[in-house]
């Protein structure tokens, strides 16, 4: 491969690291059995990194009969061991960080720079989270609620737990749907985007290296037509976690109901970023320039829709404007480059699509192209502010997914809270005020599952990620995460052994 003006030419070499598949289970690569490939695209510069046979309905059966057939034993570790074996994948990741930062730049077009500082340092840390985590999954206490009998709570594992995974934060979602799943004590078959999977198979790789057992982590990389819609309908799969648009998310809700098994969805988002009067101007413009331009756009979380009160309106977009230029495109592993492509010539497209329509309605007032020159090569195109868009636009009501931010005036703190509100989405959100009684107002009022102040897009592994309304349910990351992937158990206790018959004579009587 080529790739005009980088220091590093062998950036990944993924054709060695899966020439025996690009399918895990039970431990070992393998080749997937569909009969069909499909090719993982370097999105910076239209090149093939690797083509892979795609995982068929028969390989989601074998990978799903490797994690039930290591369930008992692995549902039967103890807490400890769970931990420790945790505890020995993080210093694999550790010790393997270069090689996921890279991986996961080629086959996304992140800046080299975002995966080592962000994405790969996060997946440690969750895995570090989780590995201390582990221990602490308790019930509840003993107590005496009935009469005679002892009752207590057992927090036990659900099973096998297929999960799909999406293509904008591959590595990371892989970990936040595998580790608290089997901390819990349950095995996982997941299936990633099959544009991206090279980091979902280098993770199950060092889960193996780390001593996790065979067939508690496996990979099928298919479509999610056959591969993911098999593993979701799957009568011995127990849970679903999914992540992805809310459209799909519909779908994958649609199949999970025939076997009645739990489901946990996290889906679109399309958050808003309130700017009161009081608000630091400068940090405030900062902000949305970072949050709207995260991984190019492309995350459900990002800051899409900015609301700024009249009197900072106009120097708001001005501000923005202007920081928005000097963001620099580029190769993602040239370390001068702010800004990858999109993920494909296709996304692109579709945003550019967004934009070129709001042309009709709105102000573009920045961006709103694909560069030209090398670049063109890739699915780049330019950081866009857009002013003066109706609420009811499909510019401010629909997930753009690309580098792409809306900004609206509003009057009074009412209105903006309400505006914020009004879309069928409810992942994120922030807030910008100088007062905290402002803050405080709209942590309670907007309906998000994370609602920031003076600041957007952080999160951190021992706090829960997930959304409100059409933006899906369920937590990753933290604690709240067990209560997706444990079932609870009721258990009492005679104390007696004489309750049953004196329960027997009151339903029937002396017998």
């Amino acid at each position: 491969m080529h790739y005009p003006g980088t220091a590093t030419p062998d950036r990944f070499p993924a054709e060695e690291r899966f020439a025996e598949g690009a399918q895990y289970i039970a431990g070992r690569l393998t080749r997937g059995t569909s009969g069909r490939t499909h090719a993982v695209v370097d999105p910076a510069s239209g090149e093939e990194v690797l083509t892979y046979e795609l995982a068929g309905r028969a390989d989601v059966d074998r990978a799903v009969a490797a994690a039930r057939a290591a369930f008992p034993g692995w549902a039967g570790t103890t807490p400890g061991e769970r931990s420790d074996a945790l505890h020995r994948f993080a210093a694999v990741l550790a010790d393997r960080a270069e090689d996921f930062a890279r991986a996961e730049s080629l086959q996304c077009g992140k800046p080299l720079k975002l995966t080592r500082e962000f994405d790969v340092p996060g997946t440690i840390d969750n895995t570090a989270y989780f590995a201390g985590a582990a221990r602490h999954l308790q019930g509840q206490s003993a107590g005496e609620y009935s009469g005679d009998h002892t009752s207590y709570v057992r927090r036990e594992p659900i099973g096998v737990v297929g999960s799909i995974a999406p293509w904008n934060y591959p590595l990371q979602m892989a970990a936040w749907k595998i580790l608290p799943a089997i901390a819990a004590g349950n095995t996982i078959v997941l299936k990633p985007a099959e544009l991206t999977p090279l980091t979902s198979l280098l993770f199950a790789q060092a889960a193996t290296d780390a001593g996790i057992p065979d067939g508690v982590i496996n990979i099928v990389t298919g479509t999610g037509r056959e591969a993911g819609e098999h593993l979701v309908g799957h009568a011995d799969v127990a849970m679903t976690s999914f992540t992805g648009s809310t459209a799909v998310g519909k779908r994958v809700a649609e199949v999970a109901t025939a076997t009645v098994k739990r489901l946990h969805l996290e889906l679109g988002g399309k958050a808003p970023f309130v700017v009161f009067d009081d608000a630091d101007l400068e940090a405030a413009a900062h902000g949305a320039v970072a949050g709207s331009l995260i991984n190019t756009g492309q995350d459900c979380t990002a800051a899409t829709r900015a609301y700024v009160q009249r009197p900072l309106y106009d120097a708001f977009v001005e501000r923005t404007a202007e920081l928005m230029e000097t963001v620099r495109l580029g190769d993602p592993f040239t370390a001068g480059t702010d800004l990858g492509p999109l993920i494909s010539h296709v996304q692109r497209d579709r945003v550019a699509g967004f934009v070129d329509r709001a042309r009709a309605y709105a102000r573009v007032v920045t961006g709103g192209e694909a560069p030209e020159g090398e670049l063109a090569k890739g699915a780049y195109y330019r950081p866009t502010l857009i002013a003066d868009a109706a609420q009811d636009s499909e510019v401010v009501q629909s997930e753009i997914f690309g580098p792409v931010l809306v900004v609206l005036p509003f009057d009074t703190d009412d209105e903006g809270l309400a505006l914020a509100n009004d879309t069928p989405y409810g992942l994120a959100a922030s807030a910008w005020s100088r007062d905290v009684y402002r803050a405080n107002r709209a942590t309670r009022e907007i309906k998000a599952g994370c609602v920031w102040i003076n600041d957007h897009i952080p999160i951190i592994s021992e706090m829960p990620h997930g959304g409100y309304k059409s933006s899906g349910y369920g937590k990753d990351m933290s604690a709240y995460s067990f209560e997706e992937y444990t079932q609870i158990k009721h258990v009492m206790f005679d104390n007696t052994a004489v309750a049953a018959k004196d329960w027997h004579r009151t339903v029937f009587g002396d017998r």
